[in-house]
């Protein structure tokens, strides 16, 4: 008989979380103006929210934040994380960042300019929003493929080639780089095959364009390489990160994912124009350039981190609890982004309320009702974060509408994923009890869904 998976790590140190009454979800909901961002971290039972800088750190990230050179400039921390980043990706130039939001901040500020276009597949919000606040223009190119949920293909994070050589094509002269999101968030956590990453390359080399990847999740990919992909089975996580990285030009990281930290990000780059254009506005939006917005202990931990997190052992026990889930929500019928992604289940709002339309956001009405449920707090990746088209300031309802619930990495057990399928279960049952949606009261003009304020209609 067949063992049953179990974890690559075990239990050495354990946080109290607290049940609450439905009563109480209702009264905390209605203060929070029925956005999940708003609640307090003790009104949350299981919380999914996000799996940035949620993950537990392993024995030897903690050891190793003992070694922290706290050194304004020229830190041994410093250097120590820029040898494993050079070791992992092959990029030279290393810029520290406070997490993966200062990286764009930072690129962006000496790459993007107003009238832009900077193509990619599926920009996520920061950096939608990093593009859009300076007046360019974000052009998804993802393949269509990805808007059906339902249909099981092993890589449909990819980039369009076709699409994206149209943009070139159309606007040259005003594409600074084209970005590639690895594992790509916005459309439910899905990979971008090797085969596309040369794709795409082939695409940049044509008209003389730079790559950037957007790599929180670059391990993750990797993974799904190693598992999906003709020709990678034998290959080890490090060797196919190496060579994703080959294709690209540069890399801007939030490591509160991959890197298993709970704040870090960075910049890195073979190209020293890039490095010369970027670090003034370092020192300027971060700090110095061998610390950038961390500390010496926090880098020491993040290097261990993305060894770590470069190995399979570690990807494969994250990536089968997320499967795990997704199993469960396939007994119960529940529809959500096919095949199952890296680090979420992303539910599909649009086909289970089904009554509710879309001006009144079907995802988020989904998001609160499995708050209301179980105190569980997911996210919604839909037409609220979405924002509104800069243009005509009308709301954007062209993607997918989803309710994303993140696994935080190495901080549940199966027990507690059980409880998201039964509790997401319960909703589902009673779905066409729930008519409508919420409506927006006040909204910020990017990003909004952080600070979004809502009433149930």
């Amino acid at each position: 008989m067949e063992l049953p998976f179990a974890e690559s790590w075990k239990i050495k140190m354990v946080e109290p979380i607290k049940k609450s009454t439905r009563q109480e979800r209702e009264q905390w909901i209605k203060e929070a103006h029925y956005n999940v961002f708003q609640l307090r971290a003790d009104q949350v039972y299981i919380d999914c929210i996000t799996d940035s800088g949620t993950g537990a750190m392993s024995d030897r990230q903690w050891a190793a934040m003992m070694m922290g050179d706290e050194s304004y400039a020229g830190a041994r921390s410093f250097y120590r994380l820029k040898d494993t980043i050079t070791r992992i990706t092959g990029f030279e130039y290393v810029i520290p960042t406070h997490q993966g939001r200062a990286a764009e901040n930072v690129l962006f500020s000496h790459l993007v300019k107003a009238g832009d276009y900077v193509p990619g597949n599926s920009h996520f919000d920061t950096t939608k929003g990093h593009i859009e606040s300076r007046k360019a223009t974000a052009v998804d190119c993802t393949i269509d493929e990805a808007h059906d949920t339902q249909l099981e293909i092993p890589f449909k994070g990819n980039v369009d080639p076709a699409k994206l050589e149209k943009v070139l094509a159309e606007h040259a002269d005003k594409v600074p780089f084209i970005i590639v999101t690895i594992t790509n968030n916005t459309a439910g956590g899905q990979p971008v095959s090797m085969e596309n990453l040369r794709a795409v390359r082939a695409v940049a080399d044509k008209y003389h364009k730079r790559v950037i990847l957007d790599s929180a999740r670059f391990a993750e990919n990797a993974y799904f390489i190693k598992t999906r992909e003709k020709g990678y089975a034998d290959k080890s996580i490090k060797e196919i990160a190496r060579e994703m990285f080959s294709l690209a030009d540069g890399m801007t990281m939030s490591a509160k994912k991959d890197g298993l930290v709970n704040m870090g990000g960075f910049i890195a780059t073979r190209h020293e124009d890039w490095y010369d254009g970027a670090k003034n506005y370092c020192i300027q939006f971060e700090g110095y350039l061998t610390y950038g917005g961390m500390n010496g202990r926090d880098m020491e931990a993040l290097a261990v981190g993305l060894d770590e997190n470069t190995e399979f052992d570690n990807l494969e026990t994250r990536i089968k609890q997320v499967e795990y889930l997704a199993h469960r929500l396939d007994e119960f019928g529940i529809p959500y982004q096919r095949p199952v992604g890296g680090h979420a289940i992303f539910v599909d709002a649009d086909r289970i309320l089904t009554e509710v339309p879309k001006e009144e956001f079907p995802a988020q009405r989904l998001t609160v009702e499995l708050y209301l449920e179980a105190g569980i707090r997911g996210c919604e990746i839909g037409y609220i974060l979405a924002d509104r088209d800069p243009v005509t300031h009308e709301n954007r309802f062209g993607g997918l509408d989803l309710l994303r619930l993140c696994i935080p990495r190495r901080v549940y057990t199966n027990n507690h994923i059980d409880v998201i399928a039964v509790a997401l279960k319960n909703v589902y049952d009673r779905r066409h009890e729930i008519t409508h949606g919420v409506r927006i009261t006040w909204e910020a003009p990017l990003m909004r869904h952080f600070t979004v304020q809502l009433e149930l209609l």
